[in-house]
């Protein structure tokens, strides 16, 4: 009885850590490894898991008995920081014997550790990174003025509704319109009164951009490579979802103002120049979206630059060398990914509080939201072009992540064999 109950003692602190790291955005394999990690530095034998998107199940083994627990997690969001602060915490305790109460303590201060930035800094860095989204879209001084006052306040209207736990999607849905609907009154006037031309209408769908879910969309990959499949199905369900409500915002604000979603806009700039405002406009998208994930500037500005780095070298690779688009990220990817590891391995930041922002911003999160509307038009053909391009584009950031992973994890590469506990052998140790 007594080797039961301390067992159950060490087993709930292990349980709440995989809590913690899933309700922070952490990827199933994660918060499998970091448990286990965890459960023999308290003392458990062998410690087994399944996790979902939002429900642990682990099951420990020590002293000659055994425990299973169940958790779920409601209250899901993506906080880089505390994230890096679980893992580097984990990884201190490589080799060591731990107390549970100890743990605990330390668990305790993580989860009481405050958001690094206010409201007005977290959306400021949205209306920021989806600006020069909306450049790297195509976009001129109109579109990006108006988009960052758009996303500006739709992050703002995020922000407060997410702090009062209220359903994602209905979330997703309200703040897509408030900065759909911004946008609008903000070019239409000037399309009225200034005469600017029609071709800015479609410029709207990049204040929409901070609401492309890309920390559990990569992740979400990140698990299907590891045939982690509920965790990975699990994130991208949710990843459709959020998509839908926020489309099914576009469609409605377009079709009430009778607004296009069809590109016409473009900006014509001497090369070396465009490649410039390219590099810089991948770096402030990158380092926004950091932001937005809550990590720490030096998180940030790393992330932000190999995100400009290999966006820069995608665009040069699609445009200049005829290399198709699809191959062209997966290459980014990779880098990404490479850049990542190496970064990881001479600092305290994980590899995917790193590589996220990075490719985040290739994520074509304007034709995924163009499709939607098409699909509400009934322009099929359209519609199934925008999604075969996202689709593709997708895979080929998963397909990027998961080969650097190969080349630079053999946990990646090579598949352990999972050896049944024998609890004969945990009661003779303990005779």
């Amino acid at each position: 009885m007594a080797a039961h109950d301390r067992l159950a003692h060490q087993s709930q602190v292990v349980l709440r850590l995989g809590q913690m790291l899933l309700s922070f955005g952490a990827s199933a394999y994660r918060v499998k490894k970091s448990m286990a990690d965890l459960a023999r530095a308290v003392g458990i034998s062998e410690h087994r898991a399944q996790v979902t998107y939002t429900e642990i199940i682990a099951t420990a083994y020590a002293n000659g008995t055994f425990r299973t627990e169940l958790a779920e997690q409601r209250l899901m969001g993506v906080n880089a920081d505390k994230i890096d602060r679980i893992n580097n915490y984990v990884a201190s305790l490589h080799g060591k014997s731990v107390r549970v109460e100890d743990v605990s303590d330390e668990l305790d201060k993580i989860a009481k550790v405050p958001g690094l930035y206010d409201w007005f800094s977290n959306a400021l860095a949205s209306g920021l990174a989806c600006a020069a989204f909306a450049f790297l879209n195509g976009g001129g001084w109109v579109e990006c003025s108006a988009v960052a006052v758009a996303s500006f306040f739709g992050q703002a209207l995020r922000r407060q509704m997410l702090i009062r736990h209220m359903n994602h999607f209905g979330v997703w849905m309200a703040c897509g319109a408030l900065a759909a609907m911004i946008y609008i009154l903000l070019v239409a006037p000037a399309q009225h009164f200034l005469g600017i031309e029609s071709t800015h209408q479609a410029g709207f769908i990049s204040a929409l951009l901070f609401l492309v879910p890309g920390f559990p969309l990569v992740t979400g990959l990140i698990d299907l490579v590891r045939q982690d499949f509920q965790g990975g199905v699990g994130r991208l369900v949710y990843v459709t979802m959020l998509v839908m409500s926020a489309g099914v915002a576009v469609w409605a604000i377009s079709a009430v103002f009778g607004w296009s979603v069809t590109p016409e806009y473009g900006v014509s700039l001497v090369p070396w120049l465009h490649y410039l405002l390219r590099f810089l406009t991948s770096f402030v998208a990158a380092y926004g979206f950091a932001m937005l994930f809550n990590s720490p500037q030096r998180v940030c500005a790393t992330a932000a630059l190999i995100g400009a780095v290999i966006n820069t070298a995608r665009i040069a690779l699609h445009l200049e060398l005829g290399v198709p688009a699809p191959a062209a990220v997966g290459l980014a990817a990779l880098a990404a990914g490479l850049l990542a590891v190496f970064v990881a391995r001479r600092t305290r930041f994980s590899r995917v509080t790193l590589s996220v922002p990075a490719v985040v911003i290739m994520i074509p999160g304007v034709p995924l939201y163009r499709a939607l509307t098409y699909l509400n038009n009934q322009q099929i053909d359209d519609a199934l072009t925008a999604l075969f391009t996202v689709m593709f584009t997708i895979v080929a950031i998963g397909m990027g992540l998961a080969l650097s992973r190969m080349l630079t994890d053999k946990n990646w590469l090579v598949e352990k064999e999972e050896r049944v506990p024998n609890l004969w052998e945990y009661e003779e140790e303990n005779a």
